[in-house]
């Protein structure tokens, strides 16, 4: 397995990053070679990617969910095998920094050069600096979720106040099937509301 880790500090309040992070579905806005992220569940995504003239296809499971915290992942299924976790802290009112650590596992000769070439570390470093801008231009998050995940309820959602009736992630307004109002924007008083 190879390892990346990058950061960038975002001129944002960490709930507005962290909730925009928690929109899976828009990550093909600001990662490149990310073509769509459907999210199936609270814990589950079907990525579709095309990266080096490469297409795959391939699901990640939620492991760990830390409202304002942390977020990690894991392959469990397709094309791809990685794990990784993206952390927020807060640095002040108006600064977050993002940091994220991955491992995965090159396939082919063109995915193994490129490892060695730090192809992907220069990718990772220019979706977070793409997050960054997108975040900043949009001067908040498009949706949120603010519901607990853990290891060891696999399958269970937890909502902050410990309950198992986490609310259902919220969707872009632009990514809604027609199920549901549009979201409002979420802010800070959502949290303590759990």
């Amino acid at each position: 397995m190879s390892k990346v880790k990058e950061f960038i500090d975002v001129d944002a309040p960490l709930h507005g990053v962290y909730n925009q992070w928690t929109q899976f579905e828009e990550f093909p806005r600001f990662m490149d070679g990310v073509e769509e992220v459907r999210q199936t569940d609270d814990r589950h995504c079907h990525w579709t990617t095309k990266v080096a003239g490469a297409r795959r296809e391939f699901d990640t499971e939620i492991v760990d969910q830390l409202p304002d915290q942390r977020i990690s992942w894991r392959t469990v299924g397709g094309d791809v095998r990685q794990m990784g976790v993206v952390t927020f802290q807060r640095l002040d009112d108006s600064r977050t920094r993002v940091s994220l650590a991955m491992e995965f596992e090159p396939h082919g000769m063109v995915e193994k050069a490129g490892d060695m070439l730090g192809v992907l570390d220069r990718q990772v470093k220019g979706d977070l600096s793409r997050f960054k801008g997108f975040i900043e231009e949009q001067g908040r998050a498009t949706g949120g979720w603010g519901g607990r995940l853990t290891p060891e309820g696999a399958g269970a959602p937890v909502s902050p106040a410990g309950r198992d009736d986490a609310p259902p992630r919220e969707q872009p307004q632009a990514r809604m099937t027609g199920e549901g109002a549009p979201p409002r924007p979420v802010g800070p008083d959502d949290m303590r509301r759990g």
